[in-house]
């Protein structure tokens, strides 16, 4: 049975829910293990060569604006608040950040950055105290280690990298520098699949800038495909043309990695797989003991009637915000408490520091911003990297900068206008907005953001969804720690804006006074709240993704995450994926139970 279903089969060895890629990684692998698997995804099938076919792929309105690809928030969101004395209220529009819904997940939506990770981000506790002590970590910082190192998760990386079919350069491969890539980044076992993606106008000003300036420049790593290209499934991709319809559309020249493009019709092909669409899960069953999952209970939304699957393995492959709200309402693991700082579920919560500035440079400098992918751009990580001192300016974490120019659109180039403090309307107005779209380009500083006892995940006493379940509760703002560094790493900016001439700035930064603004698009860039780690009292999954509480429940995607990176997550997401997938088919299968001891 391996056609899109509306309902699922009465029993199969593994359930998945999500068919984004955190899921769709799971079945692949897991049905080359001879199982039968079963995704259910609350959302529609989505096939590129029909929803997202050209010219209707690339329709702004229908995209950007009226959002086709991102959740429905009519039937399921969450409540946000800043503090734990405030009363959380629904998020009702998509803004601040967009989860996706349908085949493909935010995996159909996003732009292509892939990285993969810096070694110490994986023991950033452990790294930090060796290098400036215990003292250093703020007491409300609940900072964690990964409970994993980079060379183990190394060959998944490189798995994953080819794949997507990512265009990169490598620095060091097998201990030599090969190349132009980035100087910071870690040994690899082969080079990237594909050559970088070529530097946009906008981008080559930046690395000749940065280099000026004795900073280290580096094409970022884009599963955007440089080269026609056909990945160890047999899928096949197409060169970008730089449509710069990448964020928020699905790619009509079969150019940007997706579950879609790069999994899936090899995954269709295999009878022991099963897509069930417009299947909301409701909750995962557990036996009498708690200890065992048995399967799951949907919502059928073609017919709005409660059905059952029952399963032997369990993995939760949706969105992070969305597993850490399935484990809560299923009764998997205990709720985080911030005020006796126990508890697992909702724990160690994060976002993303991401600000965005503007430089413009002189008329007779053209940007052409209508230009882009995704993934490509010039990044630097002297901000982000092992070796930057962070003692004297007292925080933890980094922050690469970079020129990703993905394309501005038209509705999108009228909506920025000419900048901050400039007209609205009127002559002016359209003056500035020329300018702004002829001679401007953007730098982001794309930070890392730590986790904190008092910002977390829960249950919400009021605010219920469609199906009378508890809304999932966010309580979060911005922390000194990341202001800090976030203040720090855009200052870095002056300079560069000096040496690539620009007649004009607006350094975005974030601002103490000033807390998280759910209103405000920033990135979909969520992470923890069941995260992984070597604790079962301070952590709900092991070294494997797999639930110290239930171990038949494997819980896959960024919600493993300790704290935030400065990279965007996508990449070491599809290495854990890999990494769990491998340990499940080589130990769990032959043996099931507790990967690691309690």
């Amino acid at each position: 049975m391996n056609a899109s279903s509306t309902t699922a089969p009465r029993h199969s060895d593994v359930l998945i829910v999500g068919a984004g890629w955190a899921g769709c990684i799971m079945a692949k692998e897991l049905t080359e293990a001879g199982l039968s698997v079963t995704i259910l995804e609350r959302g529609e099938d989505r096939h590129t060569a029909e929803t997202g076919a050209y010219p209707n792929s690339i329709d702004e309105l229908r995209g950007s604006v009226r959002k086709r690809l991102f959740q429905k928030l009519s039937r399921n969101s969450l409540t946000i608040r800043n503090r734990i004395d405030q009363t959380a209220l629904p998020y009702r529009q998509l803004a601040a950040f967009l989860p996706g819904e349908g085949v493909g997940g935010a995996g159909l939506h996003w732009s292509g950055c892939h990285f993969r990770v810096m070694p110490d981000d994986l023991r950033l506790r452990s790294a930090t105290i060796e290098r400036y002590g215990k003292k250093f970590i703020p007491d409300d910082m609940t900072l964690q280690d990964f409970d994993v190192t980079y060379d183990e998760l190394e060959p998944f990386f490189d798995k994953a990298e080819k794949i997507f079919g990512t265009s990169g350069e490598a620095h060091m491969v097998q201990g030599k520098p090969t190349g132009k890539g980035n100087i910071f980044a870690p040994n690899r076992s082969s080079p990237f699949p594909l050559p970088p993606m070529e530097d946009t106008f906008s981008a080559a000003q930046f690395r000749a800038a940065t280099q000026e300036l004795g900073y280290h420049p580096y094409s970022m790593p884009a599963a955007n495909a440089s080269r026609p290209y056909t990945n160890p499934y047999g899928c096949q991709m197409g060169p970008c043309n730089f449509c710069g319809y990448c964020s928020g559309y699905d790619c009509f020249l079969y150019s940007k990695a997706s579950p879609n493009i790069n999994i899936l019709p090899a995954l269709r092909r295999d009878p022991g797989f099963t897509l069930v669409t417009q299947a909301q899960v409701l909750r995962i069953t557990l036996d009498q003991s708690k200890k065992r999952a048995t399967g799951a209970v949907y919502v059928d939304l073609n017919d709005h009637h409660e059905k059952t699957i029952s399963a032997d393995l369990v993995i939760l492959g949706a969105f992070q915000l969305y597993n850490v709200h399935l484990m809560l309402l299923s009764g998997i693991g205990t709720p985080y408490d911030p005020h006796t700082n126990t508890g697992t579920i909702g724990r160690n919560f994060f976002y993303q520091t991401i600000t965005t500035s503007r430089f413009w440079l002189p008329k007779n400098r053209h940007t052409n911003q209508f230009v882009g992918a995704g993934g490509a751009g010039v990044a630097i990580d002297d901000f982000n990297q092992p070796d930057f001192d962070r003692g004297p300016h007292g925080f933890i974490g980094g922050s690469p900068l970079w020129v990703n120019q993905a394309g501005v659109k038209p509705i999108a180039a009228a909506s920025a206008g000419g900048g901050k403090d400039r007209p609205r309307w009127g002559a002016q107005y359209k003056s500035d907005m020329i300018e702004t779209y002829k001679h401007s380009l953007n730098i982001d500083a794309h930070g890392s953001n730590m986790t904190y006892r008092d910002v977390y995940l829960d249950l919400d006493p009021t605010w219920t969804n469609a199906y009378d379940q508890p809304l999932l509760r966010m309580t979060f703002t911005w922390k000194d720690n990341d202001v800090r560094m976030n203040r720090y790493v855009v200052d870095q900016l002056k300079p560069i804006a000096r040496a690539m001439g620009a007649t004009r700035t607006e350094l975005n930064m974030l601002d103490y006074n000033q807390p998280f603004d759910s209103r405000l698009y920033q990135t979909t860039h969520l992470g923890g709240g069941a995260i992984m780690g070597s604790n079962p009292r301070t952590s709900a999954l092991n070294r494997y993704l797999q639930s110290w509480d239930v171990p038949n429940v494997f819980v896959i995607g960024a919600n493993a995450f300790p704290h935030g990176l400065g990279y965007n997550p996508t990449g070491l997401l599809a290495a854990l994926a890999y990494w769990s997938a491998h340990h499940i088919r080589t130990t769990y299968l032959t043996s099931p139970g507790p990967l690691v001891p309690s």
